[in-house]
Protein backbone atom coordinates (compact mmCIF):
# COMPACT_ATOMS: atom_id res chain seq x y z
CA UNK A 1 0.00 0.00 0.00
CA UNK A 2 1.65 3.38 -0.97
CA UNK A 3 1.13 6.34 1.07
CA UNK A 4 -0.88 9.14 0.04
CA UNK A 5 0.38 12.09 -1.37
CA UNK A 6 -1.52 15.25 -0.65
CA UNK A 7 -2.48 17.48 -3.32
CA UNK A 8 -1.80 20.83 -3.66
CA UNK A 9 -3.30 23.25 -5.88
CA UNK A 10 -1.17 26.50 -6.34
CA UNK A 11 -3.30 29.79 -7.23
CA UNK A 12 -1.13 32.23 -7.88
CA UNK A 13 -1.35 35.03 -10.93
CA UNK A 14 2.87 35.28 -11.04
CA UNK A 15 4.17 31.86 -13.44
CA UNK A 16 7.96 32.51 -11.18
CA UNK A 17 5.94 31.80 -8.09
CA UNK A 18 3.47 28.99 -9.23
CA UNK A 19 6.78 27.37 -10.82
CA UNK A 20 8.59 28.19 -7.66
CA UNK A 21 6.09 26.59 -5.21
CA UNK A 22 5.75 23.45 -7.53
CA UNK A 23 9.56 23.08 -7.83
CA UNK A 24 9.66 22.79 -4.17
CA UNK A 25 6.88 20.96 -2.78
CA UNK A 26 7.02 18.20 -5.31
CA UNK A 27 10.61 18.15 -3.90
CA UNK A 28 8.99 17.61 -0.47
CA UNK A 29 5.89 14.80 -1.54
CA UNK A 30 3.48 16.74 -2.50
CA UNK A 31 1.51 16.76 -5.79
CA UNK A 32 1.23 20.14 -7.13
CA UNK A 33 -1.65 20.99 -9.65
CA UNK A 34 -0.85 25.21 -11.24
CA UNK A 35 -4.05 27.48 -11.25
CA UNK A 36 -3.62 31.22 -12.78
CA UNK A 37 -6.94 32.37 -11.70
CA UNK A 38 -10.24 31.58 -11.06
CA UNK A 39 -11.29 29.79 -13.92
CA UNK A 40 -8.34 27.56 -14.35
CA UNK A 41 -9.06 26.90 -10.55
CA UNK A 42 -12.52 25.86 -10.69
CA UNK A 43 -12.12 23.74 -13.21
CA UNK A 44 -9.13 21.76 -11.40
CA UNK A 45 -10.84 21.36 -8.48
CA UNK A 46 -13.76 19.60 -10.94
CA UNK A 47 -11.61 17.36 -12.15
CA UNK A 48 -8.92 16.99 -9.29
CA UNK A 49 -9.69 15.99 -5.75
CA UNK A 50 -7.23 18.44 -3.66
CA UNK A 51 -6.43 17.93 -0.22
CA UNK A 52 -5.24 21.95 -0.15
CA UNK A 53 -5.51 25.47 -1.84
CA UNK A 54 -2.42 27.79 -1.68
CA UNK A 55 -4.02 30.87 -2.56
CA UNK A 56 -2.60 34.51 -3.64
CA UNK A 57 -5.20 37.02 -2.63
CA UNK A 58 -4.17 39.95 -4.77
CA UNK A 59 -4.66 38.58 -7.98
CA UNK A 60 -6.39 40.59 -11.47
CA UNK A 61 -9.74 39.98 -11.86
CA UNK A 62 -11.34 37.55 -9.02
CA UNK A 63 -9.39 38.21 -6.25
CA UNK A 64 -8.46 35.34 -3.73
CA UNK A 65 -11.16 36.56 -0.95
CA UNK A 66 -14.13 36.60 -3.57
CA UNK A 67 -12.38 32.88 -4.28
CA UNK A 68 -12.44 31.73 -1.02
CA UNK A 69 -16.05 33.38 -0.01
CA UNK A 70 -17.90 31.32 -3.28
CA UNK A 71 -15.55 28.03 -2.38
CA UNK A 72 -16.54 28.03 1.28
CA UNK A 73 -20.75 27.43 1.02
CA UNK A 74 -20.08 24.18 -1.30
CA UNK A 75 -16.58 23.24 0.48
CA UNK A 76 -14.55 22.91 3.02
CA UNK A 77 -11.17 22.04 1.52
CA UNK A 78 -8.15 23.52 3.32
CA UNK A 79 -7.04 26.68 2.45
CA UNK A 80 -3.68 28.50 3.09
CA UNK A 81 -4.02 32.88 2.16
CA UNK A 82 -0.78 34.16 0.55
CA UNK A 83 -0.93 37.95 1.43
CA UNK A 84 1.16 41.13 0.63
CA UNK A 85 3.62 41.68 3.44
CA UNK A 86 1.92 44.13 5.99
CA UNK A 87 -1.65 43.55 4.64
CA UNK A 88 -3.16 42.86 8.09
CA UNK A 89 -6.59 43.54 6.97
CA UNK A 90 -6.65 40.83 4.47
CA UNK A 91 -5.63 38.32 6.66
CA UNK A 92 -8.56 38.70 8.55
CA UNK A 93 -10.98 39.13 6.30
CA UNK A 94 -9.51 35.82 5.26
CA UNK A 95 -9.66 34.30 8.46
CA UNK A 96 -13.56 35.56 8.71
CA UNK A 97 -13.82 34.02 5.51
CA UNK A 98 -12.53 30.49 6.65
CA UNK A 99 -9.15 30.47 5.99
CA UNK A 100 -7.34 28.22 7.65
CA UNK A 101 -3.91 29.69 7.71
CA UNK A 102 -2.26 32.85 6.15
CA UNK A 103 1.09 33.53 5.12
CA UNK A 104 3.08 36.92 3.84
CA UNK A 105 5.04 37.08 1.17
CA UNK A 106 7.76 36.70 0.20
CA UNK A 107 7.43 33.34 1.17
CA UNK A 108 9.60 31.31 3.44
CA UNK A 109 9.80 27.92 2.01
CA UNK A 110 10.63 25.60 5.22
CA UNK A 111 8.06 27.72 6.74
CA UNK A 112 5.27 27.36 4.12
CA UNK A 113 5.80 23.74 4.17
CA UNK A 114 5.70 23.22 7.96
CA UNK A 115 2.05 25.37 7.63
CA UNK A 116 0.87 23.03 5.23
CA UNK A 117 1.72 19.86 6.78
CA UNK A 118 -0.14 21.60 10.30
CA UNK A 119 -2.89 22.37 7.95
CA UNK A 120 -3.17 18.98 6.59
CA UNK A 121 -2.54 16.97 9.99
CA UNK A 122 -5.51 18.88 11.80
CA UNK A 123 -7.97 18.18 8.56
CA UNK A 124 -7.10 14.56 8.28
CA UNK A 125 -6.02 13.13 11.52
CA UNK A 126 -8.75 11.14 12.43
CA UNK A 127 -9.28 10.76 16.57
CA UNK A 128 -11.20 7.10 16.71
CA UNK A 129 -11.22 6.06 20.12
CA UNK A 130 -12.96 3.84 22.74
CA UNK A 131 -15.52 5.40 24.58
CA UNK A 132 -17.20 4.46 27.80
CA UNK A 133 -15.00 1.20 27.28
CA UNK A 134 -16.96 0.78 23.98
CA UNK A 135 -15.92 0.61 20.37
CA UNK A 136 -16.82 3.28 18.48
CA UNK A 137 -15.96 6.71 17.34
CA UNK A 138 -15.41 9.75 20.01
CA UNK A 139 -17.62 12.46 20.12
CA UNK A 140 -18.49 15.74 22.21
CA UNK A 141 -21.59 17.86 21.76
CA UNK A 142 -21.67 21.37 21.59
CA UNK A 143 -25.26 22.03 22.20
CA UNK A 144 -27.41 20.73 20.34
CA UNK A 145 -24.31 19.91 17.83
CA UNK A 146 -21.89 16.62 17.58
CA UNK A 147 -18.64 16.90 16.63
CA UNK A 148 -17.34 13.61 15.07
CA UNK A 149 -13.49 13.58 16.22
CA UNK A 150 -13.48 10.21 13.51
CA UNK A 151 -14.82 11.68 10.91
CA UNK A 152 -13.58 15.43 11.53
CA UNK A 153 -16.91 16.65 11.31
CA UNK A 154 -19.95 18.67 12.85
CA UNK A 155 -23.42 17.65 12.81
CA UNK A 156 -26.77 19.42 13.74
CA UNK A 157 -29.21 17.88 15.76
CA UNK A 158 -31.27 16.89 12.48
CA UNK A 159 -27.62 15.28 11.56
CA UNK A 160 -26.81 17.59 8.69
CA UNK A 161 -23.34 18.07 8.10
CA UNK A 162 -22.04 21.83 9.45
CA UNK A 163 -18.82 22.82 7.41
CA UNK A 164 -16.08 23.41 9.37
CA UNK A 165 -12.10 24.24 8.23
CA UNK A 166 -9.23 22.60 9.54
CA UNK A 167 -8.58 25.07 12.37
CA UNK A 168 -12.26 25.13 13.30
CA UNK A 169 -12.48 21.34 13.92
CA UNK A 170 -8.97 21.20 15.64
CA UNK A 171 -10.58 24.02 18.43
CA UNK A 172 -13.67 22.54 18.98
CA UNK A 173 -10.92 19.16 19.42
CA UNK A 174 -9.13 21.75 22.04
CA UNK A 175 -12.57 22.69 23.61
CA UNK A 176 -13.68 19.13 24.04
CA UNK A 177 -10.27 17.70 25.37
CA UNK A 178 -10.25 20.76 27.76
CA UNK A 179 -14.19 20.82 29.03
CA UNK A 180 -14.97 23.42 31.63
CA UNK A 181 -10.73 24.53 31.91
CA UNK A 182 -10.10 28.08 31.17
CA UNK A 183 -7.81 28.08 28.24
CA UNK A 184 -5.75 31.36 27.15
CA UNK A 185 -4.96 32.27 23.25
CA UNK A 186 -1.28 31.12 23.53
CA UNK A 187 -2.22 27.67 24.82
CA UNK A 188 -5.57 27.42 22.02
CA UNK A 189 -2.52 28.14 19.49
CA UNK A 190 -0.28 25.75 20.41
CA UNK A 191 -2.55 23.11 20.90
CA UNK A 192 -4.86 23.91 17.99
CA UNK A 193 -2.47 25.27 15.61
CA UNK A 194 1.15 24.44 16.62
CA UNK A 195 2.55 27.37 17.06
CA UNK A 196 2.82 30.30 19.89
CA UNK A 197 0.44 33.50 20.23
CA UNK A 198 1.40 36.70 19.46
CA UNK A 199 -0.38 39.34 21.14
CA UNK A 200 -1.19 40.91 18.17
CA UNK A 201 -2.52 38.15 16.46
CA UNK A 202 -6.32 38.52 16.04
CA UNK A 203 -6.62 34.56 14.87
CA UNK A 204 -7.84 32.76 17.50
CA UNK A 205 -10.76 35.39 18.26
CA UNK A 206 -11.74 35.46 14.87
CA UNK A 207 -11.95 31.73 14.42
CA UNK A 208 -14.13 31.46 18.00
CA UNK A 209 -15.98 34.28 16.15
CA UNK A 210 -16.91 32.12 13.24
CA UNK A 211 -17.78 29.20 15.77
CA UNK A 212 -20.13 30.79 17.81
CA UNK A 213 -22.00 31.81 14.38
CA UNK A 214 -21.90 28.16 13.57
CA UNK A 215 -22.62 26.69 17.20
CA UNK A 216 -24.38 29.61 19.63
CA UNK A 217 -28.24 29.94 19.87
CA UNK A 218 -27.11 34.11 20.31
CA UNK A 219 -23.47 34.45 19.31
CA UNK A 220 -23.67 37.50 20.60
CA UNK A 221 -24.33 36.06 24.15
CA UNK A 222 -22.53 32.71 23.98
CA UNK A 223 -23.05 30.06 26.59
CA UNK A 224 -21.48 27.30 24.74
CA UNK A 225 -17.84 28.66 24.13
CA UNK A 226 -17.42 31.33 26.52
CA UNK A 227 -15.08 34.45 26.88
CA UNK A 228 -13.08 34.63 30.17
CA UNK A 229 -12.70 38.47 30.78
CA UNK A 230 -8.45 38.74 30.83
CA UNK A 231 -7.83 35.41 29.82
CA UNK A 232 -9.28 33.37 27.38
CA UNK A 233 -11.98 31.39 26.72
CA UNK A 234 -13.90 28.42 28.68
CA UNK A 235 -16.07 25.80 26.83
CA UNK A 236 -18.88 24.26 28.89
CA UNK A 237 -20.60 22.05 26.56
Amino acid sequence: MTDHRPTILVCDDEPDVREMLEEYLERRGFDVILAEDSIVLRAKIADHAVDLILLDINMPGEDGLSILRSLRPESDVAVVMLTAAGEVIDRIVGLEMGADDYLAKPVDLRELEARIKAVLRRKQAPDVQKADGQSGVRTAKFGTFTLDFGAAKLFSESGEDVPLTAMEFSLLKVFADNKSRVLNRDQLLEQAHDRSWDPFDRSIDIRISRLRRKIEANPQKPAIIRTVRGIGYIYDG
